[in-house]
């Protein structure tokens, strides 16, 4: 995937060049998993992984979205009349965030746009996050509207869009990073206040392996929205707004005075324990200790897999094959859970080793291959120079 490859298809597609072009990166969460719709914290980062945009300007008030991962489909979309959720529905991503810039007042005028993405749709990398926000920079470019929504004002605004239009009762944190990553650095983002630190994670002798289970997922689906209930139910129970409220003393008192049954016991534990990891996770970040990072990434995957109960036979195949291999310093699975991506933190010098055995042990258990790609922590959506 390249952009000169996407100029010539937008070329042959609409028949004109496009005047301009933006990408949006996915994402890899670090650490701070089912935390974030609980008020707590996340540390994620932008990967090189990403969905480009580009764009040429029309002179009605008609967005043609197309998708190099749709067969190039063209979907027109009215600006100038109400917009509803309809078919296609990868296309409600970008019907809902062009209504939520028309809310906010910004004048949006036609376009034609064709995307592409090397983000693995349902992988847990945030495709959905960065064609959100592939498509609102590409509807402020062409409106010559750009910066007119502040960064975190359009995280929720694109955050909003899935919500209403694509059924998914997302978190804040994809759309954040998606927008606000910063080149070698983690974003501790603080969920209830939105707040924003940006933590080294730049380590010349470390590396970051990505490994994809193939198996589909949708936080659309109900298993993600039923425990989301039980995080609430478990705050209510326990006289909290969020379990973010919540410590582990607190948790296991609950369970002693029959407040909470086992598993939303469970739940809660998972829940304060990741809140607490996390927070430990920036500190010895900010010390240099990756082998400590690590082993709080491979505690927070136990407590997904065990407590959450979100992980699945893939993705703990990935884990267990990894954490024997010397040169690895954690492992666990990153977004959503039921399928999707794991992560290894692991030394460098041994990342082609240690993806040569992953890869192995999983296409024996499993009889296929499992995908693994390394990624640095890059830099948040932006415009880019056409060549």
């Amino acid at each position: 995937m390249n952009l000169r490859a996407l100029q010539r298809d937008f070329q042959s597609l609409y028949g004109r060049p496009a005047a301009g072009a933006v990408r949006a990166p996915g994402r890899v969460n670090l650490i701070g998993e089912h935390t974030d719709y609980n008020d707590g914290f996340v540390l994620p980062i932008a990967i090189s992984r990403q969905t480009l945009a580009a764009y040429a300007r029309r002179d009605d008030r008609i967005v043609h979205f197309a998708s190099k991962q749709a067969e190039s489909q063209i979907v027109p979309v009215d600006l100038a009349a109400p917009i509803a959720r309809a078919e296609p529905t990868w296309a409600n991503y970008c019907r809902g965030v062009a209504a939520g810039l028309l809310a906010a007042g910004v004048e949006l005028t036609g376009a034609d746009v064709l995307f592409d993405s090397d983000v693995p749709l349902g992988g847990g990398l945030s495709s959905s996050a960065a064609l959100e926000v592939a498509t609102a920079l590409v509807l402020l470019e062409a409106a010559g509207a750009r910066g007119a929504v502040a960064a975190a004002d359009l995280a929720r605004l694109c955050q909003k869009a899935e919500h209403d239009f694509a059924g998914a009762p997302c978190g804040i944190m994809d759309q954040s990073i998606a927008i606000m990553g910063q080149a070698g650095r983690a974003m501790l983002l603080d969920c209830r206040g939105n707040e924003v630190r940006h933590v080294p994670f730049d380590d010349p002798d470390g590396v970051l392996l990505v490994a994809d289970t193939q198996v589909r997922h949708a936080i659309s689906g109900g298993a993600y929205a039923l425990r989301r209930q039980q995080c609430h139910a478990d705050a209510a129970a326990l006289g909290a707004k969020a379990l973010r409220e919540v410590d582990l003393p607190a948790v296991q008192a609950a369970l002693a005075e029959g407040k909470l049954d086992a598993p939303q016991f469970k739940r809660a534990r998972h829940v304060a324990g990741e809140i607490a990891r996390t927070l430990q996770a920036v500190q010895v970040l900010g010390e240099g200790d990756h082998k400590r990072f690590g082993q709080l990434m491979t505690a927070s995957h136990v407590s997904l897999r065990d407590d959450y109960e979100v992980s699945c036979e893939e993705l703990d195949a990935i884990v267990d094959a990894a954490l024997p291999v010397p040169g690895v310093h954690g492992a666990r699975m990153t977004g959503g859970g039921f399928g999707g991506c794991a992560i290894i933190l692991a030394h460098v010098s041994q990342a082609e080793r240690i993806t040569r055995i992953i890869q192995e042990a999983f296409a024996a258990r499993f009889g296929r291959r499992c995908p693994i790609f390394a990624t640095p922590a890059t830099a948040g959506a932006g415009p880019l120079a056409m060549e």
